[in-house]
């Protein structure tokens, strides 16, 4: 299956996507040359997915490093604190809570094809730092549903 939508201009399409794409074909897309743009734009719309009363006077700095299989990674900081969210790739502030996964876990994660507790206790999504704000951060966001 090919994977066409785009996670910010068509975020219920790209979710159903992820949902029904098989494992290696996952692979072929967060591994190829879509890859900035998908990571890039699921955290630029981090912000509008937001849910600030769920989060009520939650101050915390998250980084988010989304491994590619070779070693390296591309390292977001997701900051939330006076009832908003700012995203921007790269760190700038001492984390609270820093998570790695693989690219195609992650994708997975943010469209609700997996849960982030079960990747965590599967030891594909590690946590280093605040690890109840691990369980509770998927919760401060409304994530689009496949």
């Amino acid at each position: 299956m090919t994977i066409e939508a785009d996670p910010v201009d068509d975020p219920q399409t790209f979710a159903r996507q992820v949902r029904a794409a098989s494992e290696r074909d996952l692979g072929q897309l967060m591994g190829g040359e879509s890859r900035g743009a998908i990571l890039d734009g699921i955290f630029r719309r981090m912000p509008e997915v937001f849910r600030p009363d769920r989060a009520g006077d939650l101050r915390a700095v998250v980084h988010w490093h989304v491994t590619d299989g070779a070693g390296g990674a591309d390292v977001y900081e997701v900051v939330i604190e006076d009832g908003r969210c700012t995203t921007a790739p790269g760190t700038s502030r001492e984390p609270r809570l820093t998570l790695r996964l693989d690219a195609v876990n992650f994708v997975r994660m943010v469209t609700g094809a997996a849960a982030a507790w079960t990747l965590f206790l599967r030891g594909r999504l590690k946590a280093r730092g605040d690890l109840g704000l691990t369980r509770t951060f998927p919760t401060l966001f409304d994530t689009p549903r496949a």
